[in-house]
């Protein structure tokens, strides 16, 4: 995407789409970010978009057609379900609004190609989660690679193995519904941090099953309803080919109970590391040297310390409307996933039709200090 003719210039005013569970974690992000402000919030439900802007100081309840045509507010902050992405996504840009969603960008390559194109023509910016690759546990590993401490990569193992969110979450059927599963879900994660860590994906094979068709809730108020799984792999794997050569081996899973493996390991010709949780934003870095007899500790070396979820937000203003977690890294992250269950499919390789710069990377960056 070129400059956005829409030209950020300093402190961003948000408004959030969407108040469900995720808002929670962004809330204790928002408040300290020094370039970002949250203004507004606005959900189908209005009692929860009240409840929101009341925790926060300034901000006011709105509808959503409201805080479309707020002008004060800069940035949409998109926390819809993952089947309402596309369409808060182009009502922002047609308003005229910079864009920063929830993973994945949208629920399929095709309208995630129009947001992108959309955005482009009206000069805004599209940033998009998972920001946890910003992160000083994803960027330290990034830097140990850049710096050579591994040689050169040929390989990487990304594992998330969980018995399924229905066991936490209150209202999880989306994550059984087409746009769902533990690759669409959790994948962006993964695969984000692959492409920042390695580069782009050229093509992917890979298997999948779904060997369950009901899920039962595990809490809440709908405690013990039995929910379908409708047409949706919830035991996804397969074997990425990076642009550079390397390969990346991805294991996502709803249906496991629980794993030793770590979260993610790069292997190159001079070593391994260890990278912490995609999910979260630090964690150690770990290296084994060629040759050596342990493991060693990284110390923090980029990213952005004491991170949460919303540094996104803070990575867009800072970039002047040119954020890391990007659109383009989303849309290719999507493409990437829709090319795996592709594969899995047909049974064949699947060449992947998008590519991405490598994000820049990221300076060592105290949010806490600021």
């Amino acid at each position: 995407m070129g400059e956005p003719v829409n030209r950020i210039e300093g402190p961003i005013r948000v408004g959030v789409v969407g108040c469900g569970h995720i808002v929670e974690q962004y809330l204790q992000t928002l408040p300290r970010l020094d370039d970002v402000s949250f203004v507004a919030a606005a959900d189908l439900d209005a009692e929860r978009a009240a409840a929101v802007a009341a925790r926060v100081p300034g901000a006011r309840s709105l509808s959503v057609d409201e805080l479309m045509a707020a002008e004060d507010v800069d940035v949409v902050l998109n926390l819809t379900i993952p089947a309402a992405h596309h369409e808060i996504a182009m009502r922002a840009i047609r308003a005229g609004k910079h864009v920063y969603g929830e993973k994945p960008l949208t629920a399929d390559t095709a309208s995630g190609r129009e947001v992108l194109e959309a955005a482009a023509a009206a000069g805004v910016a599209v940033g998009c989660a998972p920001d946890t690759v910003l992160g000083a546990g994803t960027q330290t590993a990034r830097r140990a690679i850049d710096d050579g401490l591994i040689g050169r990569p040929v390989a990487a193992s990304a594992t998330m193995v969980t018995a399924g969110h229905e066991r936490w979450h209150p209202n999880p059927d989306f994550y059984y519904r087409p746009g769902g599963g533990p690759l669409l879900d959790m994948g962006p994660y993964y695969v984000s941090a692959l492409i920042t860590l390695l580069g782009p994906v050229v093509s992917a094979v890979g298997a999948a099953s779904a060997l369950r068709d009901a899920r039962t809730i595990g809490s809440g108020a709908r405690a013990g309803e039995v929910i379908p799984v409708v047409d949706v792999d919830t035991h996804v794997t397969g074997v990425l080919v990076h642009a550079s050569g390397a390969l990346s081996t991805l294991v996502m899973s709803f249906d496991a109970v629980a794993s030793r493996a770590s979260n993610i390991e790069v292997h190159g010709t001079d070593g391994s590391l260890v990278v912490p949780d995609p999910n979260r934003f630090d964690g150690e870095v770990a290296l084994w040297r060629l040759g050596g007899e342990a493991w060693e500790p990284l110390a923090a070396s980029a990213g952005y310390l004491e991170g949460g979820r919303g540094i996104g937000l803070q990575d867009l203003a800072a970039t002047r409307g040119r954020p890391r977690a990007s659109g383009e890294l989303a849309f290719h992250a999507l493409d990437v996933m829709e090319s795996l269950l592709r594969a899995a499919r047909e049974g064949q390789a699947v060449a992947v039709g998008s590519t991405c710069e490598r994000p820049e990377p990221v300076p060592l960056t105290d949010l806490g200090a600021r």
